[in-house]
């Protein structure tokens, strides 16, 4: 299906509203849990009426695609927020710094999404075999996820680069990206954070993107999907970002969807599976992850609740 022009201006234009009401709910407020919670919600059932545009447009073969790509997505997000969290607390960004360095992020992060993903288009529709090559790098990228990982070393390369070729203020007073300092422009930590936010994102936009590749070729549903997901993260992160460490399954959980989009990738050319049943085993693995961790975590009452941690909670509240 070749999706006409007046389709991606529209979709743009649709995101270009949401984005504004987004920004213009948030403007001036500190936010919240409860506020917070509320954007996400409103996120997610922006991301579910336009899959039901989408239906009543092309069909539900469509629109099961998108579904299916917009809820992977929006797995493999919550792992990028604990990431986040990891940056945030090395590079000690104030939690009020902290939205609109997210802002910003989501933003850029959506334009470099845009990019890779029209490259990625581009590169099967001329070379067919790159689709497979994506399989195996999803795959691999599923069995990496199964190996413990202590913290998140990109954020500080990035900030140790950044340093070396920029002047660079030292704190975050000015609460401004960039400063005149002793009458020239100098970059303040907040600069470092963005840009480590967003070298985070593209880091794992080469995993998640072939993995929606996956699930359909379909351009327009691999943007849309991975821009209703991308879009919602800021909401989200203050949500959930006090308490995603307890969501102990969802990184196993993310890893063995992974490697099933991986081994589905590659086995296309023997034996190809509905998109019902690539969306029945994301839903199930999913929803199978987070209600594992809750449980868990309702028996065991002798593990650490992070909502003791003081540094950990203050994220979601602000």
């Amino acid at each position: 299906m070749t999706t006409p022009i007046w389709a991606w201006a529209g979709a743009l234009a649709g995101f270009a509203v949401l984005i504004a009401a987004d920004l213009r709910f948030t403007k001036g407020a500190a936010g919240g849990l409860r506020g917070s919670a509320l954007l996400s919600a409103l996120w997610i059932a922006a991301a579910v009426a336009f899959g039901g545009i989408l239906w009543l447009w092309q069909g539900a073969a469509l629109a099961g695609q998108y579904y299916a790509g917009y809820v992977l997505e929006k797995a493999l997000s919550v792992d990028n927020i604990l990431v986040f969290v990891l940056l945030f607390a090395s590079l000690r960004v104030p939690v009020p710094l902290q939205r609109r360095v997210l802002q910003y992020g989501v933003i850029g992060a959506l334009v470099l999404r845009g990019g890779l993903i029209a490259a990625g288009g581009v590169l099967i529709g001329q070379a067919g075999w790159i689709f497979y090559v994506f399989g195996a790098l999803v795959l691999l990228a599923g069995v990496r996820m199964f190996r413990p990982v202590a913290g998140h070393p990109r954020e500080n390369l990035v900030a140790r680069l950044l340093r070396r070729v920029l002047p660079m203020t030292g704190d975050y007073a000015s609460g401004r990206f960039v400063v005149r300092d002793g009458g020239r422009i100098a970059a303040t930590p907040l600069l470092v954070a963005l840009v480590a936010v967003e070298v985070t994102d593209l880091v794992f936009a080469l995993d998640s993107i072939p993995a929606v590749f996956g699930v359909t070729s379909n351009l327009f549903v691999v943007f849309t999907s991975n821009a209703f997901a991308v879009l919602g993260l800021r909401a989200l992160y203050f949500v959930l970002a006090g308490s995603v460490d307890r969501f102990v399954f969802l990184k196993p959980g993310i890893a063995l969807l992974l490697i099933f989009i991986g081994v589905k990738m590659l086995i296309s050319p023997v034996a190809e599976l509905p998109v019902t049943a690539s969306l029945a085993v994301i839903a199930v693995v999913g929803l199978s992850a987070v209600g594992g961790s809750l449980w868990r975590e309702r028996v065991s009452p002798g593990r650490a609740d992070p909502r003791q941690e003081p540094t950990e909670r203050k994220p979601a509240r602000q």
